[in-house]
């Protein structure tokens, strides 16, 4: 089957898909909405010609975000208004709609964490989803509570390429979807990387084989048993431009680039937490934003797609298939109440009374499912009430002061950066002072001052380098001059650091010894791995591991943490240094 793809821009198809969502002042008339997003279309392809139309709805990433942000964005059930909208829309255009998420349903905010994402999965219900993709974050809890998981949803889990120790699948790996008289087959996918950057206590019997084998694999099953007259893809394997995956296993690009062009139709995914689009005629992003245009990305004949995160849009694919033809007629991400800042005409932000911007809709505001919103609500007031749990306590006071973890190695830090290390089995914890913001005093531990000590909701990273790399990368981190955010707690390293010639002398690594050959591995927050703090830019593993969530989990299990244990130790010695806490040269 071939495809055909043009451009152009059209707001009738979604004047349609939001009709109806209106705004807060006036929720029982149904208004015209105000400036569309552009869709990628094709003019009319099925005038006077006899097709079969279907369309692809969907969003990846949902990480605990079932309830709007403070500014009013997204949430499930803002959510479920637009999806609602667009099948009615959809139907009454003779069409009918597949609703398709990328996976980790799991893991983000604490409302839904510690209710094992109970309320994202009734969300999901409500608003009508047909398959997922297994995430490699539906593995962060025992098996025990995927399977309640599976149990609770009312739509398939799909993972081909996850088996159990007795050989079998542990998830359908695919699903076979009426529609308009095709026959739609969804092949589940999940990404290698769950294997290392997954809970071995939890994934230690499931082995997790290549997605480029196990794909060919179902397809020639769906073939041979005619099952299916189209095959797509839901995977949990990231989109990486031009396949460049840097230390992430391969993803989407590369599936796409691995089959005969023709074998598979579309890939919806999910991973990587971008949106997917891209500049026409190239394999390099588009400078996409909230209610702009969106091509998908094309790779041998297939058409990739990734709706960002959180649900903060849904994405619409429409397809029809003509003479046994497949054409992407049109495609969007469509906002999901998602807010700009007012500016003027020069594009000075305006703000209001007391200071704060002043923000407004990037398109029509969506008038939240009232049934759904309700339901949530008794799981986001349940989740509020959770967070004055007592989850640890602590026998001394753990230092996060300001002025003490910007200038020397604290014990704070250095649990932080432990429990990092240690969620995502790395051999080093590398943690920038500045996203250390208060102490914990002795006594009692909530989850409310784990969200004080770490509020920026940063992801946990891992990479792999060589004992050279590694020594070129700390010499870069570790001289970083005390008194900055960027001042390094470091976890799992003897070392002494010239602060003069900026290099280290690594002793030991983890209990390993050290050698320039050998591979070692450290997380480090995704806000330094992108370069903030003037730390050298990574191409890491982004494990999705949020940092709060991190420590959470880690002082839970601990129940009692004994200050002493995280005690600065000497491991990390400064020369030529104005003082023995940290490099301090003067200019």
């Amino acid at each position: 089957m071939s495809f055909k793809f043009k451009h152009g821009l059209v707001a009738s198809a979604l004047m349609l898909a939001l009709t109806g969502c209106n705004s807060s002042d006036d929720k029982t008339s149904v208004k015209t909405p105000v400036p569309e997003v552009p869709v990628v279309t094709a003019p009319n392809m099925c005038d006077g010609v006899p097709c079969t139309k279907f369309t692809i709805l969907h969003t990846n990433d949902n990480h605990g975000r079932f309830w709007h942000n403070s500014d009013g964005e997204y949430g499930m059930a803002a959510r479920k208004a637009l999806v609602d909208r667009l099948r009615s829309e959809i139907e009454a255009d003779g069409s009918k709609a597949l609703l398709l998420s990328g996976g980790d349903i799991n893991t983000g905010v604490p409302e839904s964490d510690l209710q094992d994402a109970k309320p994202d999965f009734i969300g999901m219900n409500a608003i009508g989803y047909d398959a997922m993709a297994v995430g490699n974050h539906e593995f962060d809890n025992p098996l025990s509570v995927l399977d309640a998981q599976r149990e609770l949803a009312n739509f398939p889990m799909l993972a081909a390429n996850i088996y159990k120790a007795d050989g079998t699948r542990y998830f359908e790996p695919y699903k076979v979807f009426e529609i308009n008289g095709l026959k739609v087959a969804v092949i589940g996918l999940t990404t290698k990387d769950t294997v290392k950057i997954g809970n071995p206590e939890f994934i230690s019997d499931l082995t997790f084989t290549d997605p480029q084998v196990e794909i060919v694999k179902v397809i020639k099953e769906i073939k041979e048993a005619k099952a299916a007259d189209l095959i797509f893809a839901a995977t949990h394997m990231g989109h990486f431009a031009n396949g460049k995956n840097g230390s992430n296993a391969p993803g989407d690009v590369a599936l796409a680039r691995s089959l005969e062009e023709g074998m598979l139709q579309g890939i919806i995914g999910g991973h990587s937490q971008n949106p997917v689009c891209m500049e026409a005629g190239s394999d390099d992003y588009a400078d996409f934003k909230p209610g702009g245009a969106c091509a998908p990305d094309q790779q041998k004949g297939t058409y990739i797609m990734q709706a960002h995160e959180w649900g903060k849009y849904v994405g619409r694919a429409d397809f029809e298939v003509i003479d046994g033809k497949v054409n992407l007629a049109s495609y969007a991400l469509i906002p999901v109440n998602l807010k700009k800042t007012l500016t003027d005409a020069d594009g000075v932000e305006q703000r209001d009374e007391n200071g704060d911007k002043i923000k407004v809709f990037v398109t029509q505001e969506i008038v939240p499912d009232a049934d759904l919103m309700q339901t949530l609500k008794t799981y986001q007031d349940q989740g509020q009430e959770k967070l004055n749990e007592v989850i640890a306590t602590t026998d001394g006071l753990l230092d996060g002061e300001r002025a003490n973890v910007r200038n020397q190695q604290t014990n704070l830090g250095r649990l932080i950066a432990k429990a990092q290390a240690e969620k995502v089995n790395a051999d080093i914890g590398v943690m920038n002072s500045g996203g250390v913001r208060a102490s914990i005093a002795q006594g009692n531990i909530t989850y409310r001052d784990v969200l004080t000590v770490q509020p920026f909701g940063n992801n946990v990273t891992y990479s792999s380098m060589t004992g050279a790399q590694v020594s070129d990368y700390l010499s870069k981190v570790a001289t970083i001059q005390r008194g900055s955010g960027g001042y390094a707690q470091i976890f799992g390293v003897k070392m002494n650091v010239d602060c003069m010639a900026k290099t280290v002398d690594i002793s030991d690594i983890h209990g390993k010894g050290f050698s320039a050959t050998e591979m070692y591995s450290f997380s480090v927050p995704s806000f330094n791995a992108a370069g903030g703090d003037g730390y050298p830019a990574l191409t890491p593993v982004d494990t999705g591991y949020v940092d709060a969530d991190v420590l959470y989990s880690y002082l839970k299990g601990k129940g009692t943490v004994i200050e002493s244990d995280y005690t600065p130790t000497g491991d990390i010695v400064y020369l030529n240094s104005n003082s023995p806490l940290g490099c301090e040269v003067a200019p």
